[in-house]
């Protein structure tokens, strides 16, 4: 004989008192789940999810810090590794250069460079020195170094530039490219820099010369240029060209949907370039 048991559980009926506390505690929590969960979104990142405008996590706000002691413009800012910045130069007949140092909000002077300059160009090495060329129709360059706060001549371009650009390549030269000098309305040649020798060396030029342009270093190593101005002025560039330093060649890039110059060119994380602002005519017009 095969026997069968059967589990059987008694159901106790609860008072009503209590049967409505439970309806209600349910209810509580059903609320706060809605609450708490996000609802779905077709909203591009970064905006608000009801009206798609962009949403503003932080309040951005400026406030005022200590003031140069030269008045400036067309001068340049490096940051340094000791977290200071160092400016130099600028309009008119200005060879002096200050710091600025951001933890007590103050600047200070330092070492005058060697050259009166403007529209140079001034950029950080890899030993903490800044390499300053050009500016103001000179070919001259020299560095600043922070440790003893003095100016010491290097190696001279091979020709005069003023308005062009300095880009630190990964090998830890310094590419400069175009700019204006003298005859030369816009320069179409580019050299490098060896802080290893103080020396420069020719490099290919550019297929378009060019001045007040931007150089951006790009992930792959290579080197964008893109826009400024060119025949003394009078026309403004949408053209750019990308430099690769294994072969020290230029090739040509997509033009700018508009012509530029005196702009700015960011280098975003995902490797696109951010082209913005400048002067879309030869005058000042707004690009």
């Amino acid at each position: 004989m095969i026997e069968g048991s059967i589990y059987e559980t008694t159901v106790i009926t609860l008072p009503l008192r209590k049967r409505l506390q439970f309806v209600r505690l349910i209810m509580v929590a059903i609320v706060a789940l809605c609450l708490i969960t996000p609802l779905p979104s077709n909203a591009a990142p970064g905006t608000n999810a009801f009206t798609g405008s962009a949403s503003v996590p932080d309040q951005i706000a400026f406030t005022i810090t200590g003031s140069m002691n030269v008045g400036r413009r067309s001068y340049s800012a490096t940051l340094l590794n000791n977290g200071k910045v160092m400016v130099a130069g600028g309009h008119v007949g200005d060879n002096s250069a200050e710091l600025y140092d951001p933890v007590i909000g103050t600047w200070s002077m330092t070492g005058n460079m060697n050259v009166v300059r403007q529209d140079h160009t001034a950029t950080l090495l890899n030993d903490g020195k800044v390499l300053v060329a050009g500016g103001g129709n000179s070919a001259s360059a020299e560095l600043y170094d922070p440790v003893a706060g003095t100016w010491s001549p290097t190696g001279s371009m091979s020709v005069a530039r003023t308005a062009h650009t300095a880009t630190m390549l990964n090998n830890g030269k310094v590419l400069v490219a175009g700019g204006s000098g003298g005859s030369n309305p816009a320069i179409v040649s580019a050299e490098l820099y060896d802080p290893a020798t103080g020396t420069w060396t020719p490099t290919g030029s550019m297929n378009v010369g060019r001045y007040a342009d931007t150089a951006t270093l790009l992930k792959n190593d290579e080197v964008l240029v893109a826009g400024g101005q060119n025949h003394g002025g009078s026309s403004c560039l949408t053209s750019a060209e990308l430099y690769n330093p294994a072969t020290g060649t230029w090739s040509t890039a997509s033009s700018l949907n508009n012509g530029r110059w005196a702009h700015t060119a960011t280098l975003l994380n995902n490797g696109k370039v951010l082209v913005a602002g400048g002067y879309d005519t030869s005058d000042f017009g707004n690009a």
